[in-house]
């Protein structure tokens, strides 16, 4: 349907107008809310979802998951880690609006839940990823600890999502070719700026593959997953994810916004200052491995087949290796099937276990010919911490 003609609908009679003109049957494909929906709000240290099989950190606004209880290349939803910089919202779809506006659009558009889902559809499989996962290694590993929550390997899952791309929802608006900026701004008001927020260059914003997701592995999302909306934007750092979306903003020029001035943004000796930011701002992820294992692990005496996790912003990954001396040597580890340019990829290798303390490294490589370096420069927020970790494992 031509972008004016869906806009006039939208104004005359709403959704159901469109639905209409489209011939569709809406019968029996009404949006169903997740369970637990009609529950109240959250206190403001509480989630909707059951913390126990999580690391919960003192911040109130994390989950770790632990990659030992994972097993499958999908992260099933209860399991799937949580980072919030408020408390998880609680949204009603049915009043829900989606705006999208700004100097850089022909006309300022509302959509409801019903007309997203109405839209074509995407699904792909793409692992999720907390910048500041690993950052608990700046001090574990190079002695130097890093603000914020210290992440260990947890902060990480990979899910199948289904949305629409971001891109035919700003072609609905007019977008112009003058387009420079896109501002996503989240309903959660309690965080910073009223309203978690990240601005994409208009390139990445039309890549085809940037998703306004409202389903995650097969099901709407769950509240504490940023129900009944969300960004989610294959290979870039978690923050620029952003759930309970309500608002889109098309700008003629750059957004500076506190989550690539002053958050978010690398901040080091290494790391010069770029625009209006502080350090150079974070966008995408890199290549990380780790063991699927608690931290330290105990493992009894003989062979143990132990398995891992690795993903790359650039994938897939091609090659993972191991070191149990501290990487004088390096073996190959088994990269399991399937394998799929934004997914993770699950590996294993067998290593023969003696009595004692261990460590055991893993790195790995992905399809660009990116492998994890032997060190990484230190940023004061402790973001992209990706050097191979030595796990610590005790052998009984």
């Amino acid at each position: 349907m031509p972008r004016r003609r869906f806009l006039q609908l939208l104004a005359a009679g709403g959704a159901s107008a469109v639905l209409a003109a489209c011939g569709a049957d809406t019968s029996g494909d009404e949006a169903t809310a997740p369970e637990g929906s009609g529950a109240p709000s959250p206190e403001r240290s509480g989630w909707f979802k059951d913390t126990g099989p999580f690391i919960a950190h003192a911040d109130g606004k994390s989950l770790e998951a632990r990659l030992e209880s994972m097993q499958g290349l999908i992260t099933p939803v209860p399991l799937f880690f949580v980072r919030n910089n408020s408390v998880s919202v609680d949204v009603d779809a049915g009043d829900w609006r989606l705006v999208v506006e700004g100097d850089a659009v022909a006309d300022r558009v509302e959509l409801s839940y019903d007309a997203i889902r109405q839209l074509p559809s995407r699904a792909f499989i793409s692992y999720l990823e907390c910048a500041g996962n690993h950052r608990a290694m700046f001090d574990r590993v190079q002695g130097r600890p890093a603000e914020g929550t210290q992440w260990g390997t947890g902060g990480v899952g990979n899910g199948e999502w289904t949305g629409v791309a971001l891109r035919d929802v700003l072609e609905l608006a007019g977008i112009r070719d003058d387009a420079v900026s896109v501002l996503l701004v989240g309903l959660d008001e309690e965080s910073p700026e009223d309203g978690f927020r990240r601005a994409l260059p208009v390139e990445k914003a039309m890549h085809p593959d940037t998703l306004l997701a409202y389903a995650l592995n097969g099901e709407p999302l769950t509240r504490d997953h940023g129900y009944p909306l969300r960004a989610v934007i294959p290979g870039w750092v978690g923050a620029a994810n952003i759930k309970w979306l309500g608002r889109i903003v098309v700008s003629s020029k750059k957004h500076w916004t506190r989550n690539n001035t002053t958050s978010y943004v690398l901040i080091g000796d290494d790391y010069p200052p770029e625009g209006e930011a502080l350090g150079q701002p974070v966008t995408t992820q890199t290549v990380k491995s780790a063991l699927a294992l608690p931290w330290p692990a105990e493992l009894a005496s003989g062979s143990q087949r132990l398995q891992g996790f690795a993903h790359s912003p650039d994938g897939p990954i091609t090659r993972v290796e191991w070191s149990d001396d501290s990487g004088r040597t390096w073996r190959e580890a088994s990269v399991l099937e399937p394998r799929f340019r934004y997914s993770w990829s699950r590996f294993e290798l067998v290593w023969e276990a003696r009595p004692g303390e261990h460590t055991i490294m893993t790195r790995a490589t992905d399809a660009s010919g990116a492998t994890q370096p032997d060190s990484v420069p230190f940023n004061t927020k402790g973001y992209l911490f990706n050097q191979p970790v030595p796990h610590p494992i005790r052998v009984g």
